[in-house]
């Protein structure tokens, strides 16, 4: 699966791409994404069409893959662009205290569709939205990514999940904040956001 949402690497607006080498599910998709019927109006024998399964319209746009194709030629700048941000970031928050950026594997090419760093210390969840308060009251476009599934009340009430379920997740969940990170992004932006988010640490290590 592929997302194609706004905030993502490229986007054709919305929604995403699913492939697969199986035939079967490549012939089961296919029916979902068009209402369970069986053939498209280019496959009909004149008229005449049948619905055979219970499916959906999630056919994509002629306007949307156009969106897509045309940006497809500048996908491998825009995610070097990323991983030179990401670089920079690097730099800055590994010597800057009470936070670590995530880390990588060894080998590992990281496209950076997002850029997450993991504040330190005690009571990391207050400090985390002491922080993330004063970033967004001060410009910046930050998120928490994301809140662990098994915590939202869908899975509670019909699975029993409950807090204490995965504990790694949750401990990490604490204390993560999204950065902004996008290729259009100039040098400048990136030492705003590293100037702010220091500030932001003075701030809340001095209440």
């Amino acid at each position: 699966l592929y997302s194609f949402h706004p905030v993502k690497h490229m986007t054709t607006g919305e929604g995403g791409m699913a492939v697969t080498d199986n035939a079967e599910y490549d012939k089961r998709m296919r029916i979902f994404r068009n209402h369970g019927i069986t053939a498209d109006f280019r496959q009909r024998d004149g008229w005449f069409y049948e619905m055979q399964d219970l499916g959906f319209n999630y056919r994509i746009t002629d306007f949307q893959c156009a969106l897509g194709l045309s940006q497809l030629s500048r996908l491998p700048e825009w995610i070097e662009r990323r991983r030179e941000i990401a670089s920079k970031y690097d730099a800055e928050f590994t010597a800057m205290g009470g936070l670590n950026p995530l880390g990588k594997q060894d080998g590992a090419k990281h496209a950076y569709h997002l850029y997450v760093i993991n504040l330190e210390g005690e009571n990391r969840s207050e400090k985390r939205k002491q922080v993330f308060n004063y970033l967004r009251e001060h410009g910046l476009g930050v998120q928490v990514h994301y809140i662990p599934v098994h915590l939202h009340p869908y899975y509670k009430d019909n699975f029993g999940t409950h807090e204490g379920l995965c504990p790694v997740a949750e401990e990490a969940y604490d204390g993560l904040i999204s950065l902004p990170m996008f290729p259009l992004m100039e040098d400048e932006d990136v030492k705003q956001v590293v100037e702010t988010v220091k500030a932001a640490l003075a701030e809340v290590s001095g209440k």
